[in-house]
């Protein structure tokens, strides 16, 4: 391994914020690393100056001089007069009939969706979505050293950022992003640094392993900073009782994760906030009857739909770039007309709808006061807090909060969109691609928010992560006219795609969905549900004494061994005690996966 870029002691300050104070650090070829940390605290600043872009105020950068590496942000400085394929296939020295005649260009243009948007287009007509894409594409067709990336998956769906997370793990370059999407940080990254208050920690592995290791750290160190450790706690809990995939990776320390989630309660309570959204919503919410719905172009996008939601469902909606996942939105939000069929409200629906675009907002009025026009309180799950607090654990401090909102940046913009929809105390939330300007911290936030908020929630994300953590149920469009209930969740989205793709059309759904498809289990019971978690929280109990006693075990042991003149007998008999409570430990997991996946049906 060879050293590519080093930063030694360089420290970067913009007016009176330090953002990088004496950091050090280095990338080597292979590394694959994920920048995270919170929004404005230099992780774009640590791009800018490791790749020359922004210099240092002090320290030093040095690179390789034969270094051939391409930097992709979030602005595509393209000129509108050239076309895609002067910018993307003719650098490769091809001309642009012949990008087919390359692998690489061929598999980049394919799963970036280039192709779909003709290589003798000028850029000038794109989107700013589509822009990015040509960008990145632009990059990733080279023979590269080293690709640094800035929010590569915004305006990528989900289908195009699994291609991504799998075309970067193929190639044998180091890579740098910058990341808030979890799922494709975990693919990825081999390492994490994380930028804060001026300086960089690093952790091995991805998200799921910075999670465990910043608790771990943090329970070490015993921090003061309770709110966030107890974030990382809750968010452990939810990796913990997850999917068996997200837990299988051996070099996960699992007793450790136990040890430290052992009186985290399960992230969320269905039975409760299933009760409490009936209470507050009826038994109606919103219903489409033999639904048909166009696209303003007359393409239908839905035909003979009924689908009733319920009180405190989560459903997860997801489909390629254009499938009409918004439009459905903007349906299901009686905003977006029927061609037939009718839409049925329940009287107490209460809609809060966060929009991919920015709400019209006072710009000479503070953050604050905009928060406290919707309310000076909200009620979330039974615990009620004030406009101030809300804005606070949604990443706005004190300080912030009294900042003029025609000095706020887009990301703030789009955090103070989700505080007011919020503070509106919806009993129905439609979600638009919300992960957009968020970052890792502020997605937890918004997830534990979310937990204890009753009532019935549809988003819209290509962020995988969140799709799996917040909702029950995933819905896709996959451009046949019916809306289709994935029993495999995302997994079977990208397998049916895959199938589409290389079939050439569209797979077969089954039937039509005049409702959704029901499972193909048995759905449980409340009944059934209860008695399912009260075995796994007396499993866990059961498993936390087993180690307790391997624990003591092995002290024994090494206390035993240590002395002058051990006793044979004594250490044999602590072993066969050690191998029983280990084999104990080992059937009681077995026992404790079983019965999670009973429960998660």
């Amino acid at each position: 391994m060879a050293n590519l870029i080093n930063l030694e002691n360089v420290s970067k300050s913009f007016g009176l914020k330090t953002l990088l104070d004496s950091v050090s650090l280095g990338v080597q070829t292979g590394d694959r690393i994920g920048v995270v940390g919170l929004n404005g605290g230099g992780k774009t600043t640590l791009l800018k100056i490791l790749t020359g872009i922004e210099p240092p105020d002090s320290g030093r950068v040095s690179h390789t001089s034969d270094l051939n590496y391409a930097v992709v942000t979030q602005q595509a400085d393209l000129r509108d007069e050239d076309t895609i394929g002067q910018i993307v296939v003719e650098p490769m020295g091809l001309e642009t009939y012949e990008w087919a005649s390359n692998a690489r260009v061929r598999d980049v243009l394919g799963g970036l969706g280039i192709v779909d948007l003709g290589l003798d287009t000028p850029v000038g007509g794109l989107s700013g979505g589509e822009r990015r894409r040509v960008n990145l594409a632009a990059a990733l067709v080279q023979d590269l050293d080293l690709i640094v990336l800035d929010e590569p998956t915004n305006h990528l769906d989900v289908e195009g950022v699994q291609w991504l997370a799998d075309h970067l793990v193929s190639r044998r370059m180091a890579i740098v992003v910058v990341t808030h999407d979890r799922w494709f940080l975990d693919v990825v990254a081999t390492q994490t640094w994380e930028v804060h208050d001026g300086t960089v920690d690093f952790y091995e592995g991805g998200y799921n392993d910075w999670v465990y290791a910043r608790a771990e750290r943090s329970r070490q160190a015993d921090a003061t900073e309770q709110r966030r450790r107890n974030l990382a706690r809750k968010e452990l809990a939810w990796l913990r009782r997850g999917a068996k995939a997200r837990t299988s990776k051996p070099k996960y320390r699992i007793e450790a994760a136990e040890a430290l989630i052992a009186d985290v309660p399960p992230p969320r309570d269905n039975v409760e906030l299933m009760s409490f959204s009936r209470q507050r919503q009826g038994n109606v919410v919103v219903e489409l009857e033999n639904a048909r719905v166009e696209t303003p172009d007359g393409r239908e996008l839905i035909d003979d739909l009924t689908w009733r939601l319920a009180p405190g469902e989560r459903i997860g909606l997801v489909g390629v770039n254009g499938s009409g996942k918004t439009t459905l939105l903007r349906t299901l939000a009686g905003e977006y007309p029927l061609t037939e069929g009718k839409r049925i409200e329940g009287q107490t629906v209460r809609l809060g709808w966060l929009r991919q675009e920015l709400d019209d907002l006072d710009p000479d009025k503070r953050l604050i006061e905009s928060v406290e026009d919707v309310a000076s309180y909200v009620l979330m799950g039974k615990k009620e807090i004030s406009a101030s607090q809300l804005a606070e654990r949604l990443g706005f401090s004190s300080k912030r909060q009294r900042t003029y909102i025609r000095d706020l940046s887009g990301g703030e913009r789009r955090r103070l969109q989700l505080t007011r929809v919020l503070m509106a105390e919806p009993n129905m939330l439609l979600l638009d691609e919300p992960t957009n300007d968020l970052d890792i911290d502020t997605l937890q936030e918004l997830e534990s928010l979310l937990d204890s908020w009753p009532g019935t929630l549809v988003v819209i994300s290509h962020d995988r992560y969140l799709i799996e953590r917040i909702t029950d149920k995933t819905f896709a469009l996959f451009g046949d006219g019916e809306l289709t209930e994935l029993q495999g969740g995302i997994e079977e989205y990208l397998t049916r795609r895959q199938a589409m793709e290389s079939g050439g059309g569209v797979v077969n759904l089954g039937e039509k969905s005049r409702q959704p498809k029901a499972p193909a289990k048995k759905k449980l019971s409340s009944q059934d549900e209860r008695e399912l978690t009260k075995q796994l929280s007396a499993l866990e109990r059961k498993m936390a004494k087993a180690q307790e006693r391997i624990s003591t075990f092995e002290q024994e042991m090494a206390q035993a061994s240590a002395s002058g003149d051990p006793d044979m007998g004594k250490l044999a008999d602590i072993d066969r005690e050690l191998a029983a409570a280990r084999a104990e430990h080992d059937e009681l997991e077995a026992q404790w996966l079983e019965v999670g996946e009973k429960l998660e049906g």
